[in-house]
């Protein structure tokens, strides 16, 4: 049930961005989720992509700093307080969250975020014990 993702490490220069996601899609490799955290000097961009191999590839051929890590996808209600339900469980059973962002998808009725815990495992048992759903790979590219 975990998801692969992506890291690219870059410099934080104009452009750097508009030139991956242009080679990603030239290569047919869509992005199913994205964040971009950056400092003055650089950024970690993290992506979730229909084609991880083929992606990591085609960044280290450009030059690219990449690695690949995984995360977790976990779909709660879209309604005021899920998010803090959630992360209320996560801290209870003593999970430090590194990092979260959104995933696009086409459901008013749910929101998808994808998550990096400290202990992935733990994590993972945690919210299937409290009957959260969790995304596998295939639902998240949407194969």
């Amino acid at each position: 049930m975990k998801v692969r993702q992506v890291s690219v490490f870059l410099e934080n220069r104009s452009g750097r961005l508009a030139k991956i996601t242009s080679a990603l899609g030239s290569a047919g490799i869509n992005i199913r989720a994205m964040s971009l955290a950056d400092t003055s000097d650089f950024g970690i961009l993290r992506l979730v992509l229909t084609d991880t191999e083929k992606a990591v590839a085609l960044l280290k051929d450009h030059g690219y700093t990449v690695r690949v890590t995984e995360v977790l996808a976990v779909a709660i209600p879209d309604m005021p307080g899920a998010l803090g339900g959630l992360l209320t469980i996560m801290e209870n059973a003593g999970l430090n969250l590194e990092y979260v962002y959104v995933f696009i998808q086409k459901s008013p009725e749910e929101a998808v975020l994808i998550f990096r815990f400290d202990d992935l495992n733990k994590a993972l048992d945690t919210l299937l014990e409290n009957d959260i759903t969790v995304l596998d790979e295939k639902a998240v590219l949407g194969i």
